[in-house]
């Protein structure tokens, strides 16, 4: 198996988490993250396309293959999940603008396999996400370093398949 270049996503209206690794057969290495805010006071069809923009450009400027997405949470407030839904509706339109090949993987299962405890805390996901990928810092803001545990998962789960 050689590199891939996978795009990991923790969607969200406010706040997208956005993450690229590199792996190498059993290495990660991370090229960029970082986290698209959007104001609450504007219109939501203005709050996605800026997600998909900047989204976009992350695709354009590291031609990932792959993207990893954690799925939607329906706890208990079914319209923060609906506005979560719609942020990751765009990030499946930029996958498939990208041509890029899609995985899902639920909020637990990605503190799972980083974390070893599907029940982690942010601040455990930080720091295991940091040693993965042997950065020299806690990889801030917390949304940024979920969708690099979500791209760290979905290269766990790729080797085993």
């Amino acid at each position: 198996m050689g590199s891939t270049v996978i795009l990991g996503i923790d969607p969200g209206l406010a706040n997208t988490g956005w993450g690229v690794i590199k792996a190498d057969h059993s290495k990660n290495r991370a090229l960029a993250y970082g986290c698209l805010s959007t104001a609450a006071g504007s219109e939501r069809c203005q709050r996605l396309n800026s997600i998909h923009q900047g989204l976009w450009d992350v695709i354009e400027r590291f031609a990932p293959v792959e993207l990893a997405v954690e799925a939607v949470y329906f706890g208990v407030n079914a319209k923060s999940a609906l506005l979560t839904g719609e942020a990751r509706g765009v990030a499946l339109l930029a996958a498939a603008q990208g041509s890029m090949s899609v995985s899902e993987y639920s909020p637990t299962q990605v503190k799972q396999v980083v974390t070893g405890n599907g029940y982690a805390k942010k601040s455990q996901i930080q720091y295991m996400v940091k040693a993965f990928l042997q950065l020299d810092h806690l990889p801030q803001p917390d949304h940024a370093a979920d969708a690099l545990a979500v791209a760290i998962c979905h290269a766990q789960m790729r080797r085993l398949n």
